[in-house]
């Protein structure tokens, strides 16, 4: 699952890594994260942003969940780009079955473009083509090991975004 972070405040002056969610970021993180176990995606692992935010949405939506795993958090996320995102997920354990990655724009929405092969959902491709929204969640079907990302055939398969 490649994840945007949900709705942040304004930069204010402040360090970019040390935006907050709103009141609007935090319901679209509870409203996704139910969307994301009623479908069965519940993640074993998760590679987070060190950004504020990015960490606030992981925490959400785990909570919205009832998730109880820790977050590996990536300063690569936070400043990377599409290769970084894949070189991570390439590093989840193979027992792993679902992995989650919050990170930013346009990283993450590039991310699952390039990741939409064969048998991907046409009208995901077009919307994640566009940008991901706040909050949005593009999953990904992997059908080898997660060395394999980026090399071997996968599927965009689902894209989820809150309603809030």
């Amino acid at each position: 699952m490649l994840v945007r972070h949900a709705k942040a405040s304004g930069g204010g002056g402040g360090a970019d890594a040390e935006r907050a969610l709103t009141e609007l970021g935090y319901e679209q993180c509870r409203v996704v994260a139910r969307e994301v176990s009623g479908i069965g995606l519940d993640p074993e692992a998760a590679l987070v942003s060190t950004a504020r935010r990015a960490k606030q949405t992981f925490n959400a939506m785990a909570a919205a969940a009832g998730w109880q795993i820790e977050p590996d958090l990536s300063a690569e996320l936070y400043d990377g780009y599409v290769e970084e995102v894949l070189s991570a997920v390439r590093e989840t354990p193979s027992q792993c079955a679902t992995v989650m990655v919050v990170g930013h724009e346009p990283t993450m929405s590039a991310a699952a473009y390039k990741l939409a092969g064969p048998g991907s959902m046409p009208d995901a491709v077009t919307r994640v083509r566009r940008g991901l929204p706040t909050a949005g969640v593009a999953v990904i079907q992997v059908n080898g090991p997660w060395e394999s990302v980026g090399y071997e055939p996968t599927a965009l398969r689902w894209l989820l975004t809150p309603l809030a």
